[in-house]
């Protein structure tokens, strides 16, 4: 644990944490309000209730949620990437594995305390964003009678956890690709480039394509019908608890593949 705690303590002080978030919450700020500002002006009946849509509880309890699922899992690739990156760039790697700590376990337990981050991260922006939501609301004139619809506040805490483990994932992929490719900007790359190819193939592969990552990752909650098919978008997503074990999958096997590269990795430098 004591690896761990040091984590959380450089993690705290580092930039990248604060910006990831930053911008995040940002962008899921300014489409809530601007959405909500600007709903009643659209030009269609449709828009319209498609636009009002995104900001009447309590189906926007998901829509905010499925918004940080689908946006918050490209965050987590550089994140996770940058975080393992700096691992190798900046020497750290290197000066514990001349302390004597175990490289496996101290690769793992630094990926432990970025995924605490991304927890902590995904919660405060999921309370920010219905905030938001709350905003856009009231600047389209919608009631928010739906924020106290227990029965949508009683799934909030299993779709959370489930969120966490979906973006989680995506943070152990860019985590696992930085590892391999000993960079920072190398792991950021590929991991964005891998992140648009998968959304990408979804128009040519879709019953492939629903096993990868990012695409299991947004279809781990069952959004509202109204929402369409779910699954981020996707035509022909898994069901929530299947994708949520593929997602484990994904997410066990980016640590392993860092974990055992890390152990077997000539460290020089």
């Amino acid at each position: 644990m004591r690896i761990f705690r040091s984590g959380l303590r450089k993690l705290q002080r580092r930039m990248v944490t604060w910006i990831t978030f930053g911008l995040l919450v940002g962008l899921l700020a300014l489409i809530l309000i601007a959405v909500g500002a600007t709903a009643r002006q659209q030009p269609t009946a449709q828009g319209r209730a498609a636009a009002l849509l995104l900001v009447t509880f309590p189906g926007a309890y998901s829509f905010v949620l499925e918004f940080i699922l689908g946006l918050g899992g490209l965050f987590a690739v550089i994140y996770g990437a940058a975080i393992a990156g700096s691992e190798w760039t900046w020497g750290t790697l290197k000066n514990a594995v001349a302390r004597g700590e175990s490289r496996s376990r101290y690769t793992l337990m630094t990926f432990l305390a970025v995924g605490l981050f991304i927890g902590i991260g995904l919660v405060l922006a999921y309370i920010l964003g219905v905030v938001c939501a709350i905003l856009g609301a009231t600047l389209a004139g919608v009631a928010t009678d739906g924020l106290n619809d227990s029965a949508t506040l009683s799934k909030l805490p299993d779709e959370l956890a489930r969120g966490w483990l979906a973006v989680a994932m995506a943070g152990a992929l860019g985590y696992a690709i930085a590892t391999l490719a000993r960079s920072q900007l190398a792991g950021i790359g590929a991991g964005i480039g891998f992140y648009f190819a998968e959304s990408f193939a979804r128009i040519f592969l879709p019953d492939i394509i629903r096993f990868f990552p990012f695409t299991a990752a947004g279809a781990v909650i069952a959004t509202p019908p109204t929402a369409g098919e779910g699954g981020g978008g996707f035509a022909n997503p898994l069901q929530p608890d299947a994708a949520l074990i593929v997602c484990a999958l994904w997410l066990i096997g980016g640590l392993l593949v860092a974990a055992i590269f890390t152990e077997r990795a000539e460290i020089s430098g």
